[in-house]
């Protein structure tokens, strides 16, 4: 009995044919019970595409070779029949170079050859239709992730996400493989063998079989549906253990900073305990399932041979004819058992394509309107309108900020922390909208042109830089892909930190690590620079991109920011506002609202917000600056006079 895990019921896009084109599959119908059909129509586009006219060919040919296999698998019973007649004495009216008991016998088994032979010429013509419907369906899956909001992404988990796409990927390959290839063979299998058996034996014998195959049907239905619940919650706690190990693994360090492993281990060991369970309850099923299934099979047979033995007795059939009817029976047996395992499978990979198919229905929160043009020729005039913005209706975060950053020009947005300084940007790029006001670049609002163009003239040099698992030269090239390698390295130059590269044993081709963390801070914030100088962009957005670093390091960063910031529009995100005295214009944000414009020496001047600021920095960077020298000249006396006797230096 073949075994398969119990499934659930999922959804498609509604439009695939429109989806393949690039437009994101938002529509999507309920592939609940009897609605596979409706998905298989979805489906279609992908294995019938318009554009493939060799897939179409190769659709045709597998279908050919799987009525000629099925129409071979129907007869063969008929060889082995005449040669067991045959070796009964019985006249069987074959030609002479057939009757033969071996030429029968071979006859038999050539026959079953050729059906397994023309089985897999079917499964390798269309072989590369299946992996063509997945790979486009997973294509379009992973644009649309990268379509949605950063609202979406900042509460993702993604090691549940990637799992999710893994099984829904597989759940396409198995509903299109078992619906086009088995399905319908398997339908017109029982169609001959229901012919060939009234031809043969009579319409008692049919009526028994067609019995016997809708209990068979009803009771798998009935099943396997029971086992979908299952199904969906050994999914549930499979993207469960998968999203905290992912999760886990990604904060490595965090983890050992504060000795948790034992905790994380335990974590993970629960959801896998709900896995287990689930798991188990799925064999267990199963197993009751298969046993149904043999019953109602067995009670088939003995009913069809006990018919045929007892006409056999009465002369009224032959010896052949009765291990015919047991040949026909085992026969339809094969395709009965796997119409059980089709409906599972089905029912399993739209199970495993529900949560793939509940992505697709995420609306994409920011769009291009329609007929959006892209920017033109952008000069880099920035221009925030009156602009209201908030996460949530009750916490409003950006109050009626209004400000112009003129082409070429530094303007610094500086703030206590929750001002609403990193919003600025965030709206800069579009990966919101305003709820009010409007942000204007060269006059132009950012949501009546296109999402890339607006991005294509940032540049961003953020706080907490991210890199990918990949090269030096790849993290770089990132900003430009077609750059060459020479530009590649003219960056680096620029953001000073070439001579570190060239230094390391493998160049330009040393590997990063997970985000980056084989690198430093500043040397990540280094790479950063460089990527943004290879984009050439006309407006650089530095948010907060020091802050992380201390003031040495600070100071050295500070001077490849400025470098590459020249003759660029310049916005500056700053908590240390040592790094924005010489902007040319200074916003300070608080709650959300402009509180103070000008320059540093104005700022400072009017004794308010920026000012007080500025005195606390400057008191903690006095600070800072006296324990570093007391530690480069071993003094720290100077540091530990009047603390306390069981006072300890950190060293």
């Amino acid at each position: 009995m073949t075994q398969s895990h119990g499934t659930s019921a999922g959804s498609a896009p509604s439009n695939p044919a429109h989806a393949q084109k690039g437009a994101p599959a938002q529509k999507a119908v309920s592939a609940e019970e009897g609605d596979t059909l409706s998905t298989l129509k979805n489906l279609w586009p992908y294995i019938w595409p318009a554009s493939r006219p060799d897939l179409k060919k190769r659709v045709l040919l597998a279908v050919a070779a799987l009525v000629v296999a099925k129409f071979i698998t129907v007869l063969s019973p008929y060889f082995f029949a005449w040669a067991t007649d045959v070796l009964a004495g019985e006249d069987v009216g074959l030609p002479a170079f057939l009757l033969a008991p071996v030429m029968l016998v071979l006859a038999y088994n050539a026959a079953r050859v050729m059906a397994v032979a023309f089985n897999q010429l079917r499964d390798a013509l269309f072989a590369r239709v299946g992996q063509h419907a997945v790979r486009q369906l997973a294509k379009l899956t992973f644009r649309h992730l990268h379509q949605l909001s950063l609202r979406f992404h900042l509460a993702r988990r993604t090691g549940g996400l990637s799992r999710v796409i893994e099984r829904g990927v597989k759940g396409i390959e198995s509903i299109v493989r078992f619906t086009i290839l088995n399905g319908f063979p398997t339908v017109l299998e029982f169609a001959l063998m229901a012919g060939v058996i009234w031809f043969q034996f009579g319409f008692a014998y049919v009526v028994i079989v067609a019995v016997m195959i809708v209990a068979y049907v009803w009771f798998t239905i009935k099943a396997s549906n029971w086992r979908i619940a299952i199904r969906r919650e050994m999914n549930d706690s499979d993207t469960d253990a998968n999203s905290k190990a992912i999760d886990s693994l990604l904060n490595f360090e965090t983890v050992k900073y504060f000795g948790n492993e034992k905790m994380e281990a335990e974590r993970f060991d629960v959801s896998m305990a709900k896995y287990e369970k689930a798991a188990t309850k799925t064999w267990t099923s199963l197993a009751w399932l298969n046993f149904g299934q043999a019953v109602i099979l067995g009670l088939g047979m003995a009913a069809c041979m006990g018919l045929s033995a007892r006409a056999v007795m009465a002369g009224e059939q032959n010896i052949g004819d009765f291990v015919l009817i047991n040949a026909l029976l085992m026969q339809i047996s094969m395709p009965l058992n796997f119409i059980g395992f089709l409906y599972r499978e089905i029912r399993q990979g739209l199970a495993d394509i529900e949560s793939m198919f509940d992505l697709l229905l995420v609306p994409a929160e920011i769009k291009d309107k329609d007929g959006a043009a892209p920017l033109k020729a952008v000069e880099g005039t920035i221009r925030f309108k009156d602009v209201e913005f908030h996460y949530d209706a009750d916490r409003p975060i950006l109050k009626g900020v209004d400000f112009d950053v003129p082409a070429g020009k530094t303007i610094a947005i500086v703030g206590p922390s929750g001002a609403g300084k990193s919003t600025i940007s965030r709206l800069l790029f579009r990966f919101y909208d305003v709820t009010g006001g409007a942000v204007e670049i060269d006059g132009q609002d950012v949501r009546d042109v296109t999402q890339e163009s607006v991005r294509h003239a940032i540049g961003m040099v953020p706080q907490d830089t991210v890199l990918f698992n990949d090269t030096i030269a790849y993290n770089i090239g990132y900003g430009r892909p077609d750059a060459s390698d020479d530009e590649v390295r003219e960056a680096a130059r620029m953001a000073q930190i070439h001579d570190f590269i060239e230094n390391l044993p493998q160049g330009y081709q040393s590997e990063v690590g997970e985000r980056g963390l084989k690198l430093s801070g500043g040397e990540k914030q280094r790479v950063a620079i460089a990527r943004t100088i290879l984009k050439a962009p006309p407006i650089l957005i530095l948010d907060e991109a020091t802050s992380a670093l201390d003031t040495h390091t600070e100071r050295e960063i500070q001077s490849a920011l400025d470098q590459v910031s020249k003759n660029r529009t310049t916005l500056v995100i700053a908590h240390r506002l040592s790094t924005v005295v010489n902007a040319d214009q200074i916003i300070v944000l608080e709650a959300g609202e402009i509180a103070e414009r000008g320059t540093h020496s104005e700022l400072l001047a009017n004794d308010g917000l920026y000012a007080s600021m500025w005195a606390r920095q400057r008191e903690a960077d006095e600070a800072e600056e006296r324990l570093r020298a007391a530690r480069e000249n071993d003094d720290l006396g100077i540091i530990t006079r009047g603390q306390p006797a069981d006072y300890v230096p950190a060293k």
